[in-house]
């Protein structure tokens, strides 16, 4: 039996004590970048997945090649239906497993995958609450090394099928919507200057600026505890839709995560975010 999930974040021992489990799937979904702006860029995490180590039995998602849209004019652009099928499938997760998804930054690409799970109607997902970073710092094992699973060894019935789509993505159209007031929503920028760089085209019109340092304890790497949150979210959490964005959408759901812990259920995250944002009136960002 797969474990059970009670919230959408699991502790570091609620991981250690299930490891093992029949049908838990451990997904290291790390992206590493460089740069800032219009100038990052990003890259698998696969090497260090493989030779600096990972919760063991994880296995490594890739963001950049497999649940993005290839060749999309924006980087990250969620998956359709199909290609998020094949990418799951080839993890072996079915439709009866509990996935655990952590990453080793701050959260941003563990709840981007979180996200995208949901939004095809899987809800037996869940973050490490403070990522490899908390489970490494705890002194917890590291297995060094790949892990591979072939989706040819499941049988036919337990092909992964993903759920029909969920309204949890805005588009640019709906930012501006809410940018006009024809569609009202909050609008929150969930990274600062230091992601975006000191020169920038302008933000959306009209955001609140609630960034990760805000939403992240920097000494445990895990979310703060849902009193702080609803502090950290106080000027938005009346607002009866609310819409998180970022530079390519992925600091955004670790918003969208935080505010969903809080029980705000009406939250989308605009894919492409400042990527596409920019991309009308300036070059879009590097991929």
């Amino acid at each position: 039996m797969s474990p059970v999930l009670t919230s959408p974040l699991v502790s570091t021992q609620w991981l250690a004590d299930h490891l093992g489990a029949d049908e838990l799937v451990v997904l290291d979904a790390s992206v590493h970048t460089s740069g800032t702006g219009r100038g990052t860029t990003w890259r698998t995490a696969h090497d260090t997945y493989e030779q600096s180590g990972h919760v063991p039995s994880a296995r490594y998602a890739d963001l950049v090649r497999d649940f993005s849209t290839p060749d999309a004019s924006v980087p990250f652009t969620r998956p359709d239906a199909e290609q998020f099928e094949h990418a799951v499938r080839a993890l072996g997760i079915t439709n009866t497993s509990t996935v655990v998804v952590y990453d080793d930054s701050v959260g941003e690409w563990a709840a981007r995958l979180w996200w995208i799970f949901r939004a095809f109607g899987f809800d037996d997902v869940a973050v490490l609450d403070g990522g490899f970073v908390k489970w490494r710092d705890e002194g917890r094992p590291v297995r060094i090394g790949a892990l591979r699973t072939s989706a040819a060894r499941l049988p036919d019935a337990d092909v992964f099928l993903a759920g029909e789509e969920r309204p949890l993505w805005a588009d640019r159209a709906r930012v501006e919507r809410a940018v006009d007031g024809t569609q009202p929503a909050a609008l929150v920028l969930a990274v600062d200057d230091s992601t975006l760089g000191t020169s920038h085209p302008p933000v959306v019109p009209g955001s609140t600026p609630i960034t990760l340092h805000r939403v992240v304890d920097q000494d445990s790497n895990a979310l703060r505890r849902p009193a702080a949150l609803r502090d950290v979210f106080a000027p938005v959490l009346g607002s009866d839709e609310i819409v998180t964005y970022c530079g390519v959408g992925s600091a955004a759901c670790v918003d969208a995560l935080a505010l969903t812990v809080l029980g705000h259920d009406r939250v989308q995250v605009y894919d492409g975010s400042l990527a596409d944002w920019w991309r009308w009136d300036f070059e879009p960002l590097a991929s």
